[in-house]
Order: C-alpha cells, then structure tokens, then sequence
C-alpha cells in the first residue's frame, strides 16, 4: 500500500492573505488554512521570532505558480 502524495511545499499565491505562506504551509500538511493563520497570529503574543521565520520561508519558499 502506498502513502498519498504530498503536494510540494510552495508558497500559494491564489489564497494568500500575505504572502502566501501560511496557506502553503497548509497546504502541504494538509491542515485547515484558517487555523494554522489564527496559530501564528495567536503565536506573536507570546516572545520569540515568529515575524522573522516568517519572512525568511517568504523568501526561501518558492512560489507555486499555478498549481
């Protein structure tokens, strides 16, 4: 028996809020896209460099175009 496909982890640029990530990130680990953007928001309370990881995934993760 074989495992599903995983679609590649991508930026998605046709349900992006920002920049794509969170929903790609979703995406990818097939969870719900709201949810996992309410966990990061909710994430910035607490200390730490959530802004920073984010905008380095802007960077280093590839755009889907299209898929």
């Amino acid at each position: 028996m074989t495992s599903p496909v995983r679609p590649p982890l991508r930026r998605d640029t046709q349900h992006k809020v920002v920049a794509g990530v969170c929903s790609g990130i979703a995406r990818r680990y097939g969870l719900s896209t709201s949810g996992l953007r309410l966990a990061f928001v909710l994430s910035c309370i607490l200390p730490g460099p959530q802004f920073v990881a984010y905008l380095v995934l802007w960077v280093v993760m590839p755009a889907d175009r299209g898929y």
